[in-house]
């Protein structure tokens, strides 16, 4: 892969979860996004889009099925996002989005995790300023000139674009992930191998010795959180 996309796609310190918390994850965000644009996947490309990254995170169909159902059904909890901005032990930052129908509940108990470690949540914007909310795509079956033409006519901006070992390596904004797999997923031969969006920190650091194991027991404690969507933060794993 080209080295600048690898660099990015490496900073994107995203949590991993367990297999629960990720089907929870998945399960949550699909009764969101069918709830809010509907369940017809031609007229819902978040929800289209979202159903293929949780297949190929291998969360099976019943879940899937389950929460658009229950999200057709028009009963059932009504969740917000939210997003917590907090600086760790170390210096580091973080990033803690969340899906809630208590948002007392869940600052609590996000607040709590940071307190635990001896660390503190920050204001909004303390902390996201410092991020780039990038969309990364791995294709192959065609040339990067051709990907840049697609991009171009369907006025999608393209941050970077690199060709390397047969595949294609795109950059483009975080927010135009669906626009980029639609436009490309109607190219005959063409595979998208790889598709994440995610928040992209300019720097990042080295954490070391007991503020190390400050900074993972934090990550753990908020991965715990079953409001907890996504954690993303800036220390080098």
């Amino acid at each position: 892969m080209g080295r600048s996309f690898e660099v990015r796609k490496a900073a994107m310190m995203k949590t991993g979860l367990q297999k629960t918390r990720l089907y929870s994850r998945f399960g949550r965000e699909i009764y969101v996004t069918a709830r809010q644009g509907g369940a017809n996947l031609d007229a819902n490309l978040a929800l289209k889009h979202l159903i293929e990254r949780a297949k190929k995170q291998q969360v099976p169909n019943d879940i899937i099925k389950r929460n658009i159902d229950k999200a057709q059904g028009g009963a059932g909890e009504d969740f917000v996002s939210v997003r917590y901005e907090g600086f760790g032990p170390g210096g580091s930052a973080v990033l803690v989005d969340a899906l809630t129908d208590n948002l007392n509940r869940t600052v609590s108990e996000v607040r709590a995790c940071f307190t635990k470690v001896g660390a503190k949540l920050g204001v909004k914007g303390s902390v996201e300023h410092m991020y780039q909310h990038l969309a990364l795509l791995s294709i192959r079956g065609v040339d990067s000139e051709r990907v840049l033409e697609l991009l171009l006519e369907a006025d999608i901006d393209v941050l970077d674009i690199e060709e390397s070992e047969g595949r294609v390596e795109i950059t483009g904004g975080g927010y135009d992930l669906d626009n980029i797999q639609e436009v490309l997923g109607e190219v005959t031969g063409l595979e998208i191998i790889d598709s994440e969006q995610g928040w992209f920190a300019a720097e990042t650091l080295v954490l070391e010795g007991e503020t190390r194991t400050l900074f993972e027991k934090l990550v753990m404690l908020l991965d715990q959180c079953e409001d907890v969507q996504n954690v993303f933060h800036n220390v080098e794993l």
